[in-house]
């Protein structure tokens, strides 16, 4: 029996990415099933996160004069799409949970709050190859600072009433010196400078570059098996539902409604399907609130994505 256009596309979107979160799994099941320590999990987060992605998107941006331009509309359906949801999210929160205004705002943040960086670039990089990554770059150079931000004035005004200025100095500070956000940005300049990696130097980074992707997969799935699923799964699920499928469909439109081409849609509407980031778990701890339901929108929705990214990514297919 042969399948559908649709279908058989489907598939193929889904035979790409099912290799990409089989790694996660592997770093779920070697913690859970094979009782790895914790401590494992944090190396390999250390080396991920501080040296093998930053090298990676270092190359990559020093050569951005051999990347497709970077469209600014990308962050006006990205960014847009986040307070559209944002909004729908804490009315949602209120209306339906009755949730107070700080646990509003970090219940919100879990439905626009994508893992870009551990899941979104090496999927981006596969599915859609190099010409999505200065679009990537983008949005996550603002991703951090843009959303916190939100809901950091969300949090504060549900408080007092008003921002802590001090509290935005210092989350600026963090993210300009985040080892992510610094490798994109001087390696783009590096490269607007002329300069060139001398090949001595470029053959080691190239190597660690490699191993980027898949260890960020397997760092994901490890830290994924510190949290469980049981608790307040009504509100996981409205998280889930917001990420999964609102984010993506918002994200679509706006950038419809902007004109983008076919590469940046599929790029933006690819990262706002992703799951929800481990960054809303840090907010949730920070402000003392929806602990429990964001820990399990983190598993639910890396689980459930396997299988709606590939879905979107159909829809959104480039000719």
């Amino acid at each position: 029996m042969s399948l559908t256009p649709a279908a058989a596309l489907f598939f193929q979107q889904f035979s790409l990415a099912a290799p990409l979160f089989g790694l996660a799994a592997l770093g779920y099941a070697l913690m859970r099933g094979a009782g790895w320590p914790k401590s494992v999990a944090d190396g390999l987060n250390l080396f991920v996160f501080n040296l093998a992605l930053p090298v990676m998107l270092f190359r990559m941006m020093s050569d951005l004069s051999n990347l497709p331009p970077v469209d600014l509309r990308v962050m006006g359906a990205f960014f847009g799409s986040c307070l559209i949801v944002f909004v729908i999210g804490r009315l949602l929160a209120w209306r339906v949970f009755r949730l107070d205004g700080v646990a509003q705002s970090v219940f919100a943040l879990g439905g626009v709050f994508s893992n870009n960086v551990m899941l979104g670039i090496p999927l981006a990089k596969l599915a859609l190859g190099d010409a999505s990554m200065p679009s990537v770059a983008l949005v996550v150079v603002f991703n951090a600072m843009i959303l916190w931000t939100l809901v950091t004035v969300s949090v504060e005004w549900a408080r007092h009433g008003e921002l802590s200025l001090s509290g935005l100095g210092k989350m600026t500070r963090g993210v300009a010196t985040n080892p992510i956000v610094a490798s994109i940005v001087g390696g783009t300049l590096f490269g607007a400078a002329g300069l060139h990696i001398p090949a001595a130097i470029d053959a080691p980074l190239a190597m660690v570059a490699q191993a980027a992707a898949p260890m960020a997969l397997i760092a994901l799935g490890m830290g994924l098996a510190e949290f469980g699923i049981r608790a307040a799964w009504r509100q996981s699920a409205a998280i889930c539902a917001l990420k999964l499928a609102l984010q993506p469909l918002v994200v679509w439109l706006l950038a419809r409604l902007f004109g983008l081409p076919p590469m940046e849609t599929a790029t933006v509407v690819l990262l706002a399907s992703l799951p929800v980031g481990a960054n809303v778990y840090l907010m949730s701890r920070q402000f003392g609130a929806m602990e429990a339901p964001v820990a399990a929108s983190l598993v639910i929705s890396a689980a459930l994505s396997a299988f709606t990214t590939p879905l979107i990514l159909t829809l959104v297919h480039i000719p």
